[in-house]
C-alpha cells in the first residue's frame, strides 16, 4: 500500500510538471490570427508541420490530464481509508464541563450603597 501511494505521488508530480510545460509551449488562439496577416511566416516550418504540432500537443495534454486525474482519484481513495473501530465518533469525545452560573447583579434596594 505504501509503495502504491509513493508510485502514484511520483506519477502525479511528473504528469503535472510535464503538463504545465506542454501548456506553456502551445500557441494561443490569438497567435493564429497574427499568422494570417503575415506575422507567422517563419513559425509555420515546425517539426510537426503547421497544424500537426497543435494536434500533437493538445492530445498529449489531454492524455496527461487524464493521467493526473486518475492518479488524484487513486491517491484520494488511498488516503481516505481509515480503520474501523466499531464505535461512534461521539463516544470518544469527553463530556464537556458544565459552566458555572453567571453572577447576577443586585437589583432594587440592594443597589443603594450603605453609609
Amino acid at each position: 500500500m505504501n509503495f502504491l501511494s509513493t508510485l502514484m505521488q511520483i506519477l502525479q508530480i511528473v504528469s503535472a510538471v510535464v503538463m504545465i510545460g506542454l501548456i506553456l509551449v502551445q500557441h494561443g488562439k490569438g497567435a493564429d490570427a497574427g499568422a494570417a496577416f503575415g506575422g507567422g511566416g517563419a513559425g509555420s516550418a515546425s517539426l510537426f508541420g503547421a497544424s500537426g504540432s497543435a494536434n500533437f500537443l493538445s492530445r498529449s495534454t489531454a492524455v496527461l490530464a487524464t493521467v493526473f486525474l486518475v492518479s488524484t482519484l487513486v491517491l484520494a481513495s488511498l488516503g481516505g481509508v481509515k480503520p474501523i473501530t466499531g464505535g461512534s465518533v461521539l463516544e470518544s469525545v469527553a463530556p464537556a464541563a458544565t459552566p458555572a452560573a453567571p453572577d447576577v447583579p443586585p437589583t432594587g434596594a440592594a443597589q443603594i450603597p450603605a453609609k
